[in-house]
């Protein structure tokens, strides 16, 4: 049995990569990405948005420099980690921690936009290979059912 975590979400990046290098070189990215969930009124009929949940989200090496020059502010993606928990101690000595995603694979919703993939080599020093997207929108951000 895995005793690993992994979860998948579908949501709006939330602010534009933001790409740094560690000490010893290894690539990290951060950004934001917001989920919100849609239902129906029983009521009304009509299609309503729920509660809004803010997932900060991190990947390292060749998928960070992929996802700073692919991804940015708005764009629909598809997100599959594993949560990570940090915590730490403010300068006042209180404990604080939070629930992050620690992202291994990513790519654009085609939901409502086009991608075009271009492939990368395989790199000498490393047995993952990634791929750039270029997102082109293409509709509208919410979701509305077929049957709607």
């Amino acid at each position: 049995m895995a005793t690993e975590n992994q979860v998948t979400i579908v949501g709006n990046v939330t602010r534009d990569p933001e790409l740094r290098y560690t000490p010893n070189g290894a690539a990290l990215v951060k950004f934001g990405v917001a989920v919100n969930r849609r239902f129906k009124d029983e009521v009304s009929g009509q299609w309503k948005d729920g509660e809004t949940s803010f997932f900060d989200v991190t990947a390292w090496r060749s998928l960070a420099e992929n996802i700073a020059e692919s991804i940015t502010q708005g764009t629909r993606v598809v997100i599959v980690g594993r949560l990570r928990t940090n915590s730490w101690e403010t300068q006042e000595g209180e404990k604080r921690s939070k629930v992050e995603i620690e992202a291994e694979e990513i790519g654009p919703s085609l939901k409502w936009a086009t991608a075009k993939v271009d492939k990368q080599g395989r790199s000498s020093g490393s047995s993952d290979w990634a791929a750039n997207v270029a997102v082109g929108a293409g509709g509208p951000q919410e979701e509305t059912p077929l049957d709607a």
